[in-house]
């Protein structure tokens, strides 16, 4: 099923005429409570997209409902397909095969945008012109949109340094902060065998250019509660995966290879603790404390699975507070 609302846009798009076309793609799967969030915030936006195409794949929820009533609202051209499951990355080579526009960007349908954050990435990627994407840090959210967090990435890490910085896994720019050149992704599109849709795509992408990046957090990623050690184990198994993949289409020698992948398995320490898998955490710190970035960074993991579980709750519950109030409107 496919609905079509083609009303004129009723903002200027920029005030440049020749200003980039950015095509707007969601890929919607079971987040009807959040759905409105999303399309409202992508309606906001100060340089609006040229095109949205909401592709909803085989929600069991009432999505393609929620999404029908609020695209009525759309102030530019919108398109809603409605069909069986597939997987998100074959949805979105899906929505980048269904647009046009220089520019690309997707938003998961639990995520949302400030209102300027379009306008960054186009204005991120003017002043470089050789860069395949464009990407930022975000704040992290929950089901309340209570900021929680924000990712924690640094200008350095990006620009023409951003192949080994992904490759340690110390930087891996979220989803929702990322507009991509299109004509970078006609040569590396999303591998539809993969689970972990962006990070297989980053490392092939940053062979073909330098990641621009835009240090204010103008997007918000959602966290929801059914974080596991089983879904941490699994990602992990992915982003090994995808390194060696990596390595064996770029000639990366297996010394190299190895020194990333056991750099990563460090890092993933740190998400076993946040799942709540302290063994695991314990043994990823422990085994890999050789590969840590820094002193301070292994000083960092050890201090927080030395605390005991309640105190590690009312810290996180401080930092929450610290980051709602850093936040909070001026």
């Amino acid at each position: 099923m496919a609905a079509h609302n083609a009303q004129p846009s009723a903002m200027d798009r920029s005030a440049a005429p020749d200003a980039p076309r950015v095509a707007v793609v969601v890929p919607s799967y079971n987040h009807a409570p959040y759905l409105e969030r999303c399309l409202r915030s992508i309606f906001a936006q100060t340089f609006p997209p040229a095109e949205l195409v909401v592709i909803d794949d085989g929600s069991r929820d009432d999505s393609p409902a929620v999404a029908a009533r609020v695209l009525a609202d759309c102030p530019f051209p919108a398109e809603l397909i409605v069909r069986p499951n597939r997987g998100l990355c074959a949805t979105l080579n899906e929505g980048l095969a269904r647009t046009r526009g220089e520019l690309f960007a997707y938003l998961g349908s639990d995520d949302y945008w400030h209102p300027d954050r379009l306008r960054a990435a186009v204005a991120a990627l003017a002043a470089a012109p050789d860069a395949v994407l464009a990407c930022g840090r975000c704040y992290v959210v929950d089901a309340a949109d209570r900021i929680i967090g924000c990712s924690p990435y640094r200008a350095e890490q990006a620009g023409r340094r951003a192949l080994r910085s992904l490759l340690a896994h110390e930087f891996v720019p979220p989803s929702p902060t990322v507009t991509y050149r299109r004509a970078a992704l006609e040569r590396e599109r999303w591998d539809e065998r993969c689970r972990l849709e962006d990070y297989d795509l980053y490392l092939r992408l940053a062979r073909l250019g330098p990641f621009a990046f835009i240090e204010r957090p103008l997007a918000y990623w959602r966290w929801h509660a059914g974080n596991t050690s089983r879904a941490t184990a699994q990602l992990l198994a992915e982003v090994l995966a995808a390194q060696a993949r990596f390595a064996a289409a770029s000639g990366l020698s297996p010394r190299a290879l190895r020194r990333y992948q056991d750099r990563a398995r460090f890092r993933f320490a740190t998400h076993f603790l946040l799942a709540g898998d302290r063994a695991r955490a314990w043994y990823y710190g422990v085994r890999y404390l050789g590969s840590a970035p820094s002193a301070v960074a292994a000083a960092g993991l050890f201090a927080r699975l030395l605390l005991p579980g309640d105190v590690l709750a009312a810290l996180r519950r401080w930092r929450h507070g610290a980051y709602a109030r850093a936040s909070a409107p001026r």
